[in-house]
C-alpha cells in the first residue's frame, strides 16, 4: 500500500532514525503517539580536524538491534506494524561489496572534511555545481569522499577491478542490509547530498560523475523517497519498508503538513535551518536548495542553511576543556549568564567545528575563543555561536523569501529553555518547541501513515516570545564583526 494512503486506525508504523550518536527505532500509532522506542548508541572516530568516521558493522548492528528490540517490546502488537521507514544522516557515505554486503570502508561522516584541499582545484566549477545540485562545493558532501576511497583504499580498488564494488549514501547500505531483497536504491534526499545528483533530472549527473571520477555503475539506482524499497524481516514478521529520506527532511513533517510561514530548525550533531519553498526551487547565493520529499509525481523543496558544529561543538570543546559534566550543568550555566542588560558576560566563540557552513562556507576555518574566561562561560559562548549562526542563516533567507512568522525548533539542544529564549530574543521571532522533540522519527511516521489529519497539533508545545536582550544583541554584533574580519584575513584582499 502506498505511504500516501490513509491507513486503518489500529495500524502501527516503525520509524528508523539513524543519527550522529545513536540509532533509534520508534513505533507510532496513527495519531502520532509513541508506542515503543529503543535507542542504541554508536561510536564516532575522529582523527585530527578532518577525519570523522563510524564503524560500518557497528552502526549497522545498532540499527538491527534497535529494530529487533522495539518489535520485541510490542509483543503481539508487532503484528499491527503496517510499514517501516528509514531516515539517515544525509551526507554519510560508504563502500561495500554488492555480492556479500561486506563493508569495504568505514562510514565517512558528513562532518568529515578530508578532501577540502583537493576540492579547491574545482573552484572554477563551483557556480555550475551549485546550479546543478543546489549545493556548494564542499567536502561535507559525498562526492569527494567517494573519490578519496577509490584512490586510497586497496579493498575498494580491488572490488572495482572485480566488478563487485558499490558505493554511495549510507542509507543505501542500510537498505541493502535491512531488507530481504538486498536492493541497491538511493532516495533523493540522500542521493542529492553526494553532490552527484541532478536537482532537475532527479538522477546521477554524467558530467559530475566524470568530474569526480566515479562510474555510474558503482552507484545505486535513484528512486523517489516514497517507494517499495523491500521487506524488513524480523523474527516471524515481514514489514514493507516504504520510505527513505534524510533526517533533517523527515523532521520537518513531525507535526503534520509543512507550514510555509515557519522557519524550521533541527538541532543535533549539527543545526539545520530550513525555509519551505513548496514545489518551487529557490536558489540563494549562500544557501542550499534541498529536495526534502519526492513521490512519483512531485517534489518538495526548502532553502537550507547548515551549521556543522552544534552538539558536536559542545562535545569537542568540553573534551578540550576536560569537562565531564557539560550537559548536566548547561542549564545552570545558561541561566547564570542570562541577561536583559549587559551584565559583563563577553565571551565569544568563532565556531568552525567540522568546517564553517552556511552562509560563509569555509571548510578549513579555525575555531577559537575571542577572550579569556571561565570554562562555564566558554561553553555558553559555544551555545551562543550556534544561535548566532542560525540568525545569520535566517537573515540570508530574507533575501529570497518573506519573513517567517515563527520558528519551530526540535532536536537535542531544544530541550534547554534558555537556548530557545535566546533564539527568540535574537531573531525577534516567536519560537515554538513541541512537547515531543523526536522530530525525525515522528516525521517518518506521519508520512507512512498517509499524512493523517488527526496528527498532533503544534499548540501543545511551549512558546518563547521575544524579549529585549541588549547584552545578547551586543555580543552578536561583536561576534559578527570579528567573524567578518577573520574571514577577510583568511581569504585575503
Amino acid at each position: 500500500m502506498p505511504a500516501q494512503e490513509q491507513r486503518f486506525n489500529n495500524d502501527l508504523y516503525l520509524a528508523i532514525d539513524q543519527g550522529g550518536h545513536a540509532s533509534r527505532a520508534i513505533v507510532f500509532n496513527n495519531c502520532g503517539e509513541i508506542i515503543a522506542q529503543v535507542h542504541r548508541h554508536i561510536g564516532v572516530k575522529r582523527y585530527d580536524d578532518s577525519f570523522v568516521e563510524h564503524d560500518a558493522e557497528e552502526l549497522l548492528q545498532s540499527v538491527q538491534t534497535a529494530v529487533e528490540e522495539v518489535l520485541d517490546q510490542l509483543g503481539d502488537k508487532a503484528q499491527r506494524v503496517a510499514a517501516a521507514g528509514l531516515a539517515t544522516q544525509r551526507s554519510n557515505v560508504v563502500c561495500w561489496n554488492r555480492q556479500t554486503g561486506e563493508a569495504l570502508s568505514l562510514i565517512i561522516s558528513w562532518q568529515d572534511v578530508r578532501e577540502h584541499q583537493w576540492l579547491k582545484s574545482l573552484t572554477p566549477r563551483a557556480q555550475k555545481i551549485h546550479q546543478k545540485t543546489g549545493l556548494f562545493l564542499s567536502p561535507h558532501y559525498g562526492a569527494s569522499k567517494l573519490r578519496w576511497c577509490l584512490h586510497n583504499i586497496e579493498a575498494v580498488k580491488q572490488a572495482k577491478e572485480d566488478k563487485t564494488l558499490v558505493m554511495g549514501p549510507m542509507a543505501s547500505y542500510l537498505l541493502y542490509h535491512l531488507t530481504d531483497e538486498q536492493p541497491l536504491y538511493a532516495d533523493p534526499g540522500n542521493a542529492s547530498r553526494t553532490q552527484l545528483w541532478d536537482l532537475i533530472k532527479k538522477d546521477w549527473h554524467p558530467e559530475l560523475l566524470e568530474l569526480f571520477e566515479i562510474d555510474s555503475e558503482l552507484l545505486p539506482q535513484c528512486v523517489p523517497s516514497s517507494y517499495e524499497f523491500g521487506t524488513l524481516k524480523v523474527a516471524n514478521l515481514s514489514i514493507p519498508l516504504q520510505l527513505c529520506m534524510g533526517d533533517q527532511s523527515a523532521a520537518m513533517f513531525a507535526y503534520g503538513r509543512i507550514q510555509p510561514e515557519t522557519a524550521y530548525i533541527n538541532t543535533g550533531t549539527g543545526a539545520f535551518v530550513s525555509r519551505p519553498s513548496g514545489y518551487a526551487m529557490l536558489y540563494g547565493r549562500r544557501l542550499l536548495t534541498s529536495v526534502i520529499y519526492q513521490t512519483k509525481n512531485q517534489s518538495q523543496y526548502v532553502l537550507e542553511g547548515t551549521i556543522n558544529g552544534a552538539g558536536s561543538a559542545l562535545e569537542l570543546v568540553s573534551k578540550e576543556l576536560q569537562l565531564d559534566d557539560t550537559f548536566e550543568n548547561l542549564k545552570d550555566w545558561l541561566h547564570d549568564t542570562r541577561n536583559g542588560h549587559d551584565d559583563g558576560f563577553t565571551q565569544l566563540y568563532l565556531n568552525g567545528v567540522s568546517g564553517l557552513g552556511a552562509p560563509f562556507w569555509v571548510a578549513d576555518f579555525q575555531s577559537r575563543f575571542v577572550y579569556d574566561s571561565t570554562d562555564a562561560e566558554k561553553i555558553v559562548a559555544v551555545v551562543e555561536s550556534i544561535i548566532f549562526l542560525i540568525r545569520e542563516n535566517i537573515e540570508e533567507m530574507l533575501k529570497l523569501s518573506s519573513p517567517p512568522e515563527q520558528i519551530q525548533i526540535t532536536g537535542g539542544l531544544s530541550v534547554q529553555n534558555e537556548i530557545c529564549q535566546r533564539l527568540a530574543d535574537l531573531t525577534q521571532l516567536p519560537v515554538y518547541r513541541p512537547v515531543e522533540c523526536e522530530a525525525t522519527a515522528r516525521g517518518i511516521a506521519y508520512l507512512l501513515a498517509g499524512e493523517p489529519k488527526a496528527w498532533p497539533e503544534t499548540e501543545e508545545g511551549d512558546w518563547f516570545k521575544p524579549q529585549a536582550n541588549p547584552g545578547l544583541q551586543n555580543r552578536f554584533t561583536k561576534w559578527h564583526t570579528i567573524m567578518l574580519s577573520t574571514l577577510r584575513k583568511n581569504t585575503g584582499p
